[in-house]
């Protein structure tokens, strides 16, 4: 039951800022006792499930542009792969300071943005877009998020767009860093299939919740709850990692 709430509780915030999960889920499973490199194959699982349904709910509802992610997620998918590979090298304490950074930054970009309102949106380059992704896809995937906390504060921060456009690409991001990096843990033996099933599942219940709360509120308000999102996380993982 416990993993039932968690998982359900990650699902929500996972369908409405878009996340795979893994920003919230590996803090609860580390309070609970588990260790980091198992709560990352645990979060890597519960990404999958949640990034496929919460991508073909936000299809349904109109929100999913395709030509905008679409070579960002191919270059997640090489990233992700290559991560089990380089988690091997990588001690517990360096992957939670990566962690750290990541979500230190994302909060820095979406501040800035809240300040700084533009409308005109940037494009970029293909294949910088698949640079980007690779690069995304390699981190997020060793430390065990699924890379929108990193894609959404860059596509509004720095591409200026619409921030439930930019919530809709970055969860279907996450379907491929978090298969990718689904295949290369397993081959590297750092899954808990059962937890990471259990957690899933109960996960597809709150994703819906989510993606339905998300498009009942503005994307001022979306983007202003993104902001103490991230800062709840920074607060957490910096007590973690500094004392």
């Amino acid at each position: 039951m416990e993993l039932f709430f968690i998982g359900s509780g990650v699902g929500i915030l996972s369908g409405f800022f878009g996340i795979g999960g893994g920003t919230i889920l590996i803090p609860l499973l580390l309070m609970v006792g588990f260790e980091t490199k198992t709560a990352i194959g645990i979060s890597i699982v519960q990404m999958s499930f949640a990034s496929i349904f919460g991508s073909y709910l936000n299809f349904k509802k109109g929100s999913l542009d395709f030509s905008l992610v679409a070579f960002i997620a191919f270059g997640g998918f090489f990233g992700g792969f290559l991560s089990g590979y380089v988690a091997n090298y990588i001690p517990s304490k360096i992957l939670e300071v990566i962690f750290f950074g990541f979500v230190s930054f994302a909060l820095a970009r979406i501040f800035f943005k809240t300040q700084n309102e533009t409308d005109e949106e940037k494009e970029l380059n293909k294949i910088l877009l698949f640079i980007i992704g690779v690069f995304i896809g390699l981190f997020s995937a060793l430390i065990g998020v699924g890379g929108s906390i990193l894609l959404i504060p860059i596509l509004v921060g720095f591409l200026n767009v619409d921030v439930k456009k930019a919530i809709s690409a970055g969860l279907f991001f996450v379907i491929f860093s978090s298969i990718s990096g689904l295949i290369s843990h397993a081959i590297n033996g750092h899954i808990d299939y059962k937890t990471g099933i259990i957690v899933g599942l109960s996960s597809l219940v709150g994703v819906y919740i989510g993606i339905q709360l998300k498009h009942k509120v503005s994307s001022k308000l979306s983007q202003r709850l993104l902001v103490f999102f991230y800062l709840s996380v920074i607060i957490y993982m910096a007590n973690r990692v500094f004392f």
